[in-house]
C-alpha cells in the first residue's frame, strides 16, 4: 500500500512541526517558552487535561492560566510548533493537583471517541512524553537517577561514571483483522464487557519480523494459519507505550483452537452477524475498529457506524500513571 504522513486513523495524525533540530538549543527552548503565544496541554500522571463539558476539548493554556500547573510540574516537554506557536506539554505527579476552573483530569481511552483528529493526537502524544518521563526516572544501565535534556525528548544519567542517555522508544505490536471467505476471524478477553469482540493483537518479539509477529500471534492464540498479510496502517497508542501495525490476514485453515488463556473465546463472523448485533465491535478510536470497517464496508451500502454497535471502552480505573 501507499504510506502518506496523515491518516484517517485516530490518534495517527501529528499536527505538530515536531522542531527536532531545535531541542538541545536551551536558548531557543527557553524563549519559546516564555512567549506569549506559547500553549501547554497538562498532563496529570496519564490523564489529560480537558475541558469539563462534553464533547471534551483539550485545555490549551496560555502561560498565565498554565502557570500554577507548570510550577508543580515535574517535566516541561516541548511537542513542537503550530501554526506559528510552540506547544509544550506539562508532566504533573499522579495526585495533588486540582484542575482549574472549567476543565478536568480525563482519562483519554474514555474520551478519544470525543475528541476531533488533531485534538486526539496532540493529547495522545502529550500522554505518551509525561509517562515515559515517569518511567524513566532511574537509568536501566546503573540505577541512578536520570534528568530530562533536549527539550524532554531524553533523560541523561545523573551518575557521572555512567552518564548514559535515554531515548523516548515505542513498544511496536501487530494487529491483524484475518479473513476466510466472507467472514472475519475476531476474539474476546474474559475481562471485555459482554459480547464485546476485537482484532488478534500482541507484541513483536526481539529477533522477529512484522509478518512472522502477525502469523505468530494469530496462531499461538487461535489456530488459525495465515497464508498471507498486508500491511494497512499504524496507529500511536500511548498506553502506556505502543505502536499498533495493522495488517489485513487470509486464514490458510478454518479450525479454530485457543491455544492460549489470551483469549476466553474466539470466532469467525460474518458481516450479517455483525450487523445483527451478535457481536459488539471495538470502539471506534482504535485501528481495530478501522480494520473491522474497512472489511465490512467493501460490500456495497455497508456502513458499519450505522450498523453495529460497539462496546464500551473496557480499561480500568488507573493510577495515574499509565
Amino acid at each position: 500500500m501507499i504510506l502518506r504522513p496523515r491518516s484517517r486513523i485516530a490518534l495517527a495524525g501529528d499536527p505538530f512541526d515536531r522542531s527536532a533540530h531545535q531541542r538541545a538549543n536551551a536558548d531557543w527552548v527557553e524563549t519559546a517558552a516564555a512567549a506569549d503565544s506559547s500553549v501547554f496541554l497538562a498532563v496529570q500522571g496519564s490523564r489529560n487535561l480537558v475541558s469539563e463539558e462534553s464533547p471534551a476539548r483539550p485545555a490549551l493554556l496560555g502561560p498565565p492560566a498554565a502557570g500554577a500547573l507548570a510550577t508543580a510540574a515535574h517535566e516541561r516537554i516541548l511537542l513542537g510548533l503550530r501554526d506559528g506557536r510552540a506547544y509544550f506539554a506539562l508532566a504533573l505527579p499522579a495526585d495533588g493537583s486540582e484542575p482549574p476552573a472549567g476543565y478536568a483530569w480525563r482519562d483519554l481511552r474514555w474520551i478519544g471517541a470525543e475528541l476531533g483528529p488533531d485534538d486526539a493526537a496532540m493529547l495522545a502524544y502529550a500522554r505518551g512524553m509525561a509517562v515515559w518521563h515517569w518511567r524513566h526516572r532511574f537509568c536501566a544501565a546503573c540505577g541512578a537517577a536520570t534528568r530530562p535534556v533536549d527539550a524532554g525528548h531524553a533523560r541523561r544519567c545523573v551518575r557521572e561514571s555512567c552518564g548514559r542517555r535515554h531515548f523516548t522508544r515505542v513498544e511496536p505490536a501487530v494487529i491483524v483483522l484475518v479473513t476466510r471467505g466472507e467472514r472475519c476471524l475476531l476474539g474476546r478477553q474474559a475481562a471485555w464487557p459482554k459480547g464485546r469482540y476485537s482484532t488478534i493483537a500482541g507484541f513483536v518479539e526481539p529477533g522477529e519480523s512484522l509478518e512472522d509477529a502477525v502469523a505468530r500471534e494469530v496462531y499461538e492464540e487461535t489456530g488459525i494459519d495465515v497464508a498471507e498479510c498486508e500491511y494497512r496502517g499504524s496507529q500511536p497508542w500511548p498506553f502506556p507505550a505502543s505502536l499498533m501495525l495493522g495488517f489485513r490476514a487470509t486464514a490458510a485453515s478454518g479450525e479454530i483452537r485457543l491455544h492460549d488463556e489470551e483469549l476466553e473465546d474466539a470466532r469467525w463472523v460474518s458481516r450479517e452477524q455483525l450487523a445483527a448485533g451478535e457481536v459488539l465491535v471495538p470502539p471506534s478510536f482504535s485501528i481495530a475498529y478501522d480494520l473491522i470497517r474497512d472489511w465490512y464496508e467493501a460490500a456495497p451500502g455497508a456502513d458499519l457506524a450505522r450498523d453495529v454497535r460497539e462496546g464500551v471502552p473496557t480499561w480500568r480505573p488507573e493510577d495515574g500513571r499509565g
